[in-house]
């Protein structure tokens, strides 16, 4: 059974380049439920189940940082790049950009 996370045939591919595959689905997937969730709120009018949709919005949103963090250890270049960038003041794109040469 073939899935869309593949370009290349499955069979082929290593079991750490399949985890790899799945969990980057996993993180758009997470990315995806946390959207869906932040338009439920903003036009939500019942202040309980708006909590309730904070609440399972806030959830996504640890999955996702859990998803990442896996990533991050299998590519130590991403969490240098990522490192100029997240969690700092200043341009976005500048620290972007210093960050993309420093892991070079």
């Amino acid at each position: 059974m073939a899935f869309d996370q593949y370009h290349e045939p499955p069979e082929e591919l290593s079991d750490k380049t399949r985890t790899f595959a799945r969990m980057i689905v996993s993180l758009g997937e997470e990315a995806e439920a946390i959207n869906w969730y932040e338009q439920r709120i903003s036009v939500e009018k019942d202040k309980q189940a708006k909590a309730i949709m904070q609440n399972a919005q806030h959830e996504e949103f640890k999955h996702f940082g859990m998803d990442l963090e896996f990533l991050l250890r299998q590519k130590p270049v991403w969490r240098k790049t990522l490192q100029a960038i997240l969690f700092k003041e200043g341009d976005i794109v500048e620290l972007g950009e210093e960050g993309e040469e420093a892991s070079e």
